[in-house]
């Protein structure tokens, strides 16, 4: 059958990227320190030259059917080359994400239960160079250092979401761990969060997030210090879901990425 997407294209314009996105497929992550298995959501897009017409979109759903049954962020470099290869490209992206959990501990009755976060994966090769890129995303409690300062008893606390995105390059794709990202987030707050608490553990948590106030702008900056101590090129994005206010509270700030 005649290939309409290799003919030739005459206009003259190279295409930023184009693909596929919102592929929902079955995958298990496995990164040596978790394996869970759900629904991974894929996206994958090629660089296209000018003088091709368009790219083979049937071909990336194939990819992610062969390759991709297990999730592993060690191995996206090696499926970017596949990638790039089997679509005759020099430039491709891949994004995946999906939700994972980790079991945590209450604080004082020590009864289990499990923290969801979500992740976010993505790759890019371009002239043979590759970089690849993991978020965490997930909650912790802040309380408000002026309110604790001014108030005669008592202060204001809301739920952190944070979000941080690692950079790895050449030897070193996964420089942080999504286990490792998660617990660096669940100790940058006031308090962490638990799925089940009961009182003595409601108790716990209160006094422990009004012995540690933080900012928005505290919370962005302690996570940036231990990635930084670290050596690990990062993007971390905090917003206070605020609970006095109508409006959240929001700061971000990267080091060291070169994918910004």
């Amino acid at each position: 059958m005649i290939d309409i997407q290799d003919q030739a294209d005459l206009r003259g314009v190279a295409i930023d990227r184009v693909g596929i996105s919102e592929l929902r497929h079955p995958t298990s992550f496995r990164d040596g320190e978790i394996e869970q298995f759900g629904m991974g959501t894929f996206s994958i897009h090629v660089g296209l030259p000018e003088d091709r017409r368009g790219t083979h979109m049937s071909r990336m759903v194939e990819l992610v059917a062969d390759h991709l049954s297990v999730l592993d962020p060690r191995g996206l470099p090696v499926f970017l080359k596949e990638a790039s290869g089997k679509l005759d490209v020099r430039s491709a992206r891949i994004e995946a994400s999906m939700a994972l959990a980790i079991e945590v501990v209450s604080p004082a009755t020590r009864r289990t239960s499990w923290q969801p976060f979500d992740i976010l994966l993505a790759a890019e090769v371009s002239e043979d160079a590759v970089t690849t890129m993991s978020t965490v995303t997930t909650a912790v409690t802040s309380l408000c250092p002026c309110s604790k300062a001014i108030s005669d008893y008592g202060a204001h606390n809301q739920r952190s979401v944070i979000a941080l995105l690692v950079e790895g390059t050449g030897d070193s794709p996964y420089p942080l761990t999504v286990s490792q990202a998660f617990a660096l987030i669940r100790r940058s707050g006031s308090s962490p969060v638990f799925p089940l608490i009961k009182r003595p553990d409601e108790r716990a948590v209160t006094m422990a997030a009004f012995d540690k106030p933080a900012f928005v702008e505290d919370i962005v900056r302690d996570v940036s210090l231990e990635c930084r101590a670290a050596g690990v090129p990062h993007r971390v994005e905090v917003a206070n879901i605020e609970s006095i206010h109508s409006h959240d509270a929001t700061a971000s700030l990267s080091w060291g990425i070169t994918n910004r």
